[in-house]
């Protein structure tokens, strides 16, 4: 008997050829679906992740157009409007042109602020949290993205080639799980010196928030990713490439890792309301994005003096990294639901 002429490349082909070859007689090609086409009928059935998504897609794209939406809606977020802020208690005016009519508890909502005034400046509390949320998503994304690439890397190498290999990179996750990471970037970045790596001011800043969240972050999806690769290297698709004589580098980067494309995109979904959290954390304790720059975490901060005098203040930054952080975590969540086999279908 002459050997097959075809070897499949991969997971998903060699189940999408099982599924062809059992399917019985008569039954539509729905029956026939692929993996990816299962998890996006899942997905668009689980309305709460659909919409969840909808929101982070609206939550990117108001950071992106955030210039132009300001041109439009708001005033430049770095613009005092001390005329609004009564000097004595530091908290809008009910009406600038009638200061004896007393203060706004509420920071004057109006058409031309739709979210109110800071205390104390008058900065215009919508354009800051537009402009809050570029530096939220871009620490956010970019420090994941750092994470994603080093510890796949270094988890696909620990789960196929095992041994020596394996135990070092084991160790060091070890290591660097026992880091105390809060405490270590605080210390870390308050002692960077300006003008390294040729970047000052915020642009160092996030330079090192970014390092230090991927860095030090990248054992937990390492360890996803080397038990994946422990299971997916004795499958039959690694054992026929490796019987054809591929190389090493072939069968990790052609046939195990794009079988781990679905896991690295449900931990990375999983893994950006985490580094948003810790963004702001470091912004409030005050070690993060400098003024004038908008950060939510630092009108967190600058909130706290006025939670009696002026509880909008407070509201609306940290609504906004709630909805943010929620709706991240439950298009995770359902993306997770729908790339699970063990789901329903």
């Amino acid at each position: 008997m002459s050997a097959p002429s075809h070897v499949p490349e991969s997971a998903e082909q060699s189940d999408a050829v099982d599924v062809a070859v059992t399917a019985p007689a008569g039954r539509s090609d729905t029956e026939n679906r692929s993996l990816r086409q299962i998890a996006w009928q899942r997905l668009r059935r689980d309305k709460v992740a659909m919409i969840s998504g909808v929101v982070v897609v609206l939550l990117i794209l108001s950071a992106v157009f955030a210039p132009l939406l300001v041109k439009w809606f708001g005033h430049p977020p770095t613009q005092f409007n001390q005329d609004l802020i009564d000097p004595m208690r530091r908290i809008p005016y009910i009406d600038p042109e009638n200061p004896e009519l007393g203060v706004d508890r509420w920071g004057g909502l109006s058409g031309d602020h739709l979210l109110g005034v800071e205390p104390t400046t008058g900065r215009d509390l919508f354009s800051r949290i537009l402009y809050g949320a570029q530096i939220s998503l871009l620490v956010a994304f970019l420090a994941t993205l750092v994470c994603v690439a080093l510890g796949t890397f270094l988890g696909i190498l620990a789960g196929y080639l095992g041994g020596w290999v394996d135990t070092v990179i084991s160790r060091a996750m070890d290591i660097f799980l026992a880091f105390p990471l809060m405490l270590f970037a605080i210390a870390l970045v308050g002692v960077i010196p300006e003008g390294m790596l040729g970047l000052q001011g915020n642009g160092l800043r996030i330079g090192v928030i970014v390092f230090i969240i991927g860095f030090f972050n990248w054992p937990y999806i390492a360890r996803i990713v080397r038990g994946q690769t422990l299971s997916l290297r004795e499958r039959e698709f690694v054992e026929a490439a490796r019987s054809l004589g591929a190389s090493n580098r072939h069968i990790l980067f052609r046939e195990i890792l794009p079988n781990l494309v679905t896991p690295i995109v449900v931990y990375a979904t999983l893994l950006i309301p985490t580094n948003i959290l810790f963004e702001a954390a470091l912004s409030f304790l005050g070690v993060g994005i400098n003024p004038p720059t908008p950060s939510w975490g630092k009108m967190l901060s600058e909130a706290v003096p006025f939670y009696q005098t002026a509880p909008y203040f407070i509201v609306f930054p940290g609504l906004a990294i709630f909805v943010t952080v929620l709706a991240f975590n439950l298009f995770g969540d359902g993306l997770r639901d729908a790339f699970d086999p063990k789901t329903s279908d």
